[in-house]
């Protein structure tokens, strides 16, 4: 077979049902293989290293070699008995949503560029919506690559709603059982260290309410400015939800920014006993799930959802010359107005 590049139409079609077959083929022996790969770095290096190739590989050698050198050296996070990392089971259909929107090479950024990918991520940000019982009229949100992406559009978003330029005096909390992805979140956002207060967590590993009041009076009288509270719907460690509608209670009182990291638990709201748990959810400013999680989506799914569409045009938006031209009414959103991304990914597709 040829260099990719110069495929038949016949050569494309055989490619790739070898490729679907090799799919679905490990969806159907998945509980047979082994879960773990380990190697060493040397191991991979004695494989994989070498200098770029003046001229392209045969397609069929490229995909004899993935097969048998790339692929049996990956963990499989969707077998059934792959317990860590946070597996993400995904799916044999949406996997093929994946393909279609590869495939055609969908831009889901800007409306007139693809309605429909733009139409799709608006019903199911609305779904999600709904779930959580976040406002739909004046609600929205954004997919992500996952969540740490969504926990950093989300401080941005607080951090200009809060603060505005200034944010030299602005402190965040959060506690000693928070994902990390929320302190890389804030590094990246500029903040100094002595910005982010840890709370330390009590012996159910919730943040200390007390010692989160406290530390807020403290930054108070020291003339600092605390903006924002990030909770936890579900820790990494160890599953703990934080006491959600407490830390509602002290954001309304003190006009603090909420967020809430539901990566890892929030899905469980579709469960009574979830439901009872994740209590206070819906009073978040802002919220992080992730699809590629227990909506058992392929990885690279993450969403942010938050009260008021607004806040995410308002922080993202940029009007230069070269996107005017292709401006709509307000109904037809851009979502590279709403978050980091102008080249996007057609997620949604995974999820409908």
């Amino acid at each position: 077979m040829k260099p990719f590049f110069d495929l038949s139409v016949e050569e494309m079609k055989s490619y790739g049902y070898k490729i679907v077959d090799l799919i679905a083929e490990h969806y159907h022996e998945l509980e047979n293989k082994k879960p773990v790969t380990i190697a060493s770095r040397q191991e991979m290096d004695s494989i994989f290293l070498q200098e770029a190739p003046e001229k392209g590989m045969p397609a069929d050698k490229v995909l004899d070699f993935v097969m048998h050198k790339v692929i049996p050296n990956s963990n499989i996070s969707s077998h059934p008995k792959a317990f860590s990392f946070v597996p993400g089971p995904s799916n044999f259909i949406s996997t093929m949503a994946d393909s279609l929107a590869t495939g055609f090479n969908i831009f889901s950024g800007g409306w007139i560029v693809s309605p429909a990918a733009a139409e799709l991520e608006i019903v199911i940000i609305n779904w999600l919506l709904k779930m959580f019982n976040f406002p739909v009229k004046k609600g929205g949100g954004i997919f992500t690559s996952g969540g740490s992406m969504a926990n950093l559009t989300a401080l941005a978003t607080a951090r200009r709603i809060k603060c505005g330029n200034d944010f030299s005096k602005a402190v965040i909390y959060l506690s000693d059982q928070a994902h990390s992805s929320n302190i890389k979140a804030i590094r990246v956002l500029g903040f100094k260290k002595e910005q982010v207060k840890i709370i330390p967590t009590d012996l159910e590993f919730k943040i200390g309410i007390n010692k989160l009041k406290n530390e807020i009076e403290k930054d108070q009288l020291e003339g600092k400015k605390p903006f924002c509270i990030i909770a936890s719907a579900g820790t990494t460690n160890t599953g703990t939800v934080d006491p959600l509608d407490t830390l509602a209670d002290i954001c309304d009182k003190e006009n603090l920014w909420y967020h809430i990291d539901g990566a890892y638990g929030g899905a469980a709201i579709l469960s009574k006993k979830g439901s009872r748990t994740l209590q206070g959810i819906e009073r978040a400013d802002s919220l992080t799930v992730d699809p590629h999680k227990w909506f058992f989506q392929p990885y690279e799914i993450g969403c942010l959802l938050v009260k008021e569409a607004s806040w995410l045009s308002n922080t993202f938006s940029e009007k230069p010359e070269y996107l005017r031209d292709i401006e709509g009414n307000e109904s037809e959103i851009n979502f590279y107005d709403y978050g980091i991304q102008l080249t996007r990914r057609f997620r949604a597709l995974y999820v409908y």
